[in-house]
């Protein structure tokens, strides 16, 4: 797993789409001071952080600044990529390197595409694509105990398939296979932390990710993470997020407008 922090929009240099495996079937290189996102459309061998994958149409790769890659291509391949760095501000999220992106993939392709559609004149899309594409793929693999043990494995999977739906620990337990009071003591040993709070703290990390980077409703915004109540759900947002959701909504989109203004200044000066 690697760390990335996703809590503000990162600085996206540059997307596009790449040609590679026509001249040479070996690539490698690395980017000093810049991650790297990969959308594949081939079947290849990527060696990165000194593991040698096996990759497909529809698999993602992030490449942390200053690391080595290796690409040994079968033939004329083709992939998107976008070039950004990270703020490193908030909790992080952890993401494997390689990834087979599934029934995201489409999805994943559409905003990438989409960002260079926009790039390099509309940057302010760019960053918003790039960024909801790395969330999109931060969500593809839930997070999970070093041990593992299969009940609460299995509850940490139900519950992050399920956010939108009512959860309680008797389901969840019954669902597990386990009594309500043996899932509490495990998933308690396993995370440090109650059923309960595990669940509000997810559903807390997906409501803000829908408050800063769509337009959705805080009505629906709280119906998707399963808080219908608004009384509740702001509450919860208060409590969890240190702030109301249309405060928090409103200090993403400040933050945002700062980083332009600082983007076109560079600009105007040539930095």
């Amino acid at each position: 797993m690697i760390e990335l922090h996703l809590a503000q929009p990162p600085e996206v240099v540059n997307a596009g789409a790449g040609i590679h495996g026509v001249r040479g079937l070996r690539d490698r290189f690395r980017l000093p001071d810049l991650w790297q996102l990969h959308l594949f459309n081939y079947s290849a061998e990527l060696t990165l952080l000194g593991t040698t994958y096996s990759v497909a149409p529809g698999y993602v790769s992030l490449t942390p600044a200053g690391t080595q890659v290796q690409f040994d291509y079968r033939g004329r391949s083709e992939h998107l990529y976008a070039h950004f760095r990270p703020v490193v501000a908030g909790d992080p999220s952890y993401v494997p390197a390689v990834q087979d992106a599934g029934a995201a993939a489409p999805l994943l392709s559409g905003l990438l595409r989409s960002a260079i559609e926009s790039s390099p004149s509309g940057s302010a899309r760019t960053t918003a694509e790039v960024w909801t594409a790395l969330w999109r793929i931060a969500e593809l693999t839930p997070p999970t105990t070093e041990a593992g043990h299969p009940a609460v494995a299995a509850a940490i999977s139900y519950i992050e398939a399920n956010l939108a739906q009512p959860l309680v620990v008797p389901d969840l337990a019954r669902l597990a296979g386990v009594s309500h009071n043996h899932l509490t003591r495990l998933f308690q040993e396993e995370t440090g932390t109650t059923v309960i709070a595990y669940l509000r703290r997810r559903r807390m990390a997906r409501a803000r990710h829908l408050l800063i980077s769509s337009t959705l409703s805080i009505p629906a915004i709280a119906a998707s993470v399963g808080i219908s109540d608004l009384q509740a759900f702001n509450k919860t947002c208060r409590r969890e997020l240190g702030a109301s959701p249309r405060s928090v909504r409103q200090a993403a989109g400040e933050t945002v407008s700062g980083t332009r203004k600082m983007q076109l200044r560079k600009t105007l000066h040539g930095d």
